[in-house]
């Protein structure tokens, strides 16, 4: 087994090439150093850019593999039906709260705790759950980027 990346940022964001090219050269960067799965969790517009870049990134290197992390296991077919089946993979993580915002904190905590390299956009704001995230990979001193500044 290889090692592996997330993407955390914010639901909405200012998309631009120039983001996409960041994206795109440091995911590329880190297939060439061995990294062959890439977690997603799937909301928002960040997640949706990092989405395509590295399904256009998997024409050139096939050996990635694309997982994507739901909250709850009876959301796993509806998950791969509304993603038209495009992830190699689709996981549920282990969960046990209640309170949906909630739940996808702690599901972002077992992403963050799976991955070995993390690329954010996240603006400091104590309300943002991409911050959040952040926070929390600094504390468990994940390796990572941020793209927002």
């Amino acid at each position: 087994m290889g090692k592996s990346c997330a993407f955390f940022g914010h639901r909405k964001i200012e998309l631009s090439v120039a983001l996409n090219e960041k994206v795109k050269s440091r995911v590329e960067e880190l297939i060439k150093n061995g990294f062959d799965n890439f977690y997603f969790g799937g909301f928002g517009m960040f997640d949706e850019l990092c989405q395509d870049v590295v399904f256009d990134l998997k024409k050139t290197y096939p050996n990635i593999k694309t997982v994507f992390c739901v909250l709850e296991e009876k959301n796993l077919r509806k998950t791969r039906l509304a993603t038209n089946q495009k992830f190699d993979e689709y996981v549920c993580l282990s969960v046990s709260f209640d309170w949906w915002y909630t739940k996808i904190y702690y599901r972002n905590i077992e992403i963050i705790n799976l991955s070995d390299y993390l690329i954010f956009y996240a603006k400091e704001d104590e309300n943002s759950g991409a911050y959040k995230a952040l926070k929390y990979a600094k504390l468990k001193r994940k390796e990572f980027i941020n793209l927002y500044n």
